[in-house]
């Protein structure tokens, strides 16, 4: 297959070696990539939860704990930078990571330390938590968090807040799937109230404040929303102020690399979307060369 340019994913590549609710290995994840034609692909494990109560069901049933993700995540580390090395006459590989914003006492110190590290290309700044309660897993998470803010536009209007303050301390250079809080949300409700929009367009002023890119993330198409994060308003109203956007399948498996990435150009460019900036290093290069951004079209 050939590799165009525009086919580029900054958020995925997830493996059942450093995460739980992957599937395969990371090598398994990169040959995918490879197979599917992608020019770059960046890799962006989650960061490790460091408090025993934001373990999820599934990890506490088969015994993980924090001490085994913080060790999974060192050897991430690790393991990115010999394969972006061993890739690197096939597929330009970046080493990146997926933030967590809890719990909110510390996450911001964190997430820079991991930065600043030295064993990372990028980051991608993702919020999964409101009031440090999950969104995106169990819907009896969802729904208690709901009632308690007093409803789903409270919610939104206090995720989009929350994601607004992660960029705004965070500064990563992706912001991954920003409006997830559709995922459990009851599809016939709006979330695009005057209010929920104030709230989302703070993000976005954020996400241009930055020069972050937004993450087109196809992942909305496997969880049955029809169309890829964000909703097609949010694609416009980014693409008025300006803000670019990349691609991320968010695969956790070799099956789902480049999932969706076709129809997510597609959707792009009938919401008046015509380019895509993506991070990326010379070819040929090693882990050790900086990357950069570039504009490419969704054309041809």
């Amino acid at each position: 297959m050939i590799c165009k340019s525009w086919r580029c994913s900054l958020h995925g590549g997830h493996s059942g070696t450093f995460c739980e609710h992957a599937e395969g290995s990371l090598e398994e994840v990169l040959e995918a990539a490879v197979v599917n034609g992608y020019h770059t692909f960046g890799v962006s494990e989650h960061v490790p939860r460091t408090e025993s109560r934001f373990l999820y069901s599934t990890e506490q049933e088969k015994g993980f704990t924090v001490q085994r993700l913080e060790k999974e995540f060192r050897n991430y580390t690790k393991v990115i930078g010999e394969l972006a090395n061993q890739f690197a006459d096939r597929l330009i590989v970046l080493r990146g990571f997926e933030t967590e914003v809890v719990p909110t006492s510390d996450y911001r110190e964190r997430m820079i330390a991991y930065r600043q590290s030295g064993d990372f290309d990028y980051m991608v700044g993702s919020v999964h938590h409101v009031e440090e309660v999950l969104i995106d897993g169990p819907t009896e998470e969802f729904r208690l968090i709901c009632d308690g803010l007093g409803g789903l536009e409270a919610l939104s209007i206090r995720y989009y807040e929350t994601v607004a303050e992660m960029i705004e301390v965070l500064s990563p250079e992706v912001v991954g799937h920003l409006d997830l809080v559709r995922k459990n949300a009851d599809l016939d409700v709006s979330l695009d109230t005057p209010r929920i929009r104030r709230a989302a367009d703070r993000a976005l002023e954020a996400t241009r404040s930055c020069g972050a890119i937004l993450d087109l993330n196809t992942a909305g198409y496997r969880k049955g929303l029809g169309t890829p994060y964000p909703a097609p308003w949010l694609v416009k109203r980014a693409n008025t102020m300006d803000i670019p956007f990349c691609f991320g399948d968010d695969s956790h498996g070799p099956s789902q690399v480049a999932a969706g990435i076709e129809n997510g150009r597609v959707y792009l460019l009938e919401n008046g979307v015509k380019e895509i900036t993506v991070l990326t290093r010379p070819e040929g290069s090693d882990s050790s060369t900086p990357v950069e951004k570039r504009v490419v079209s969704l054309y041809g």
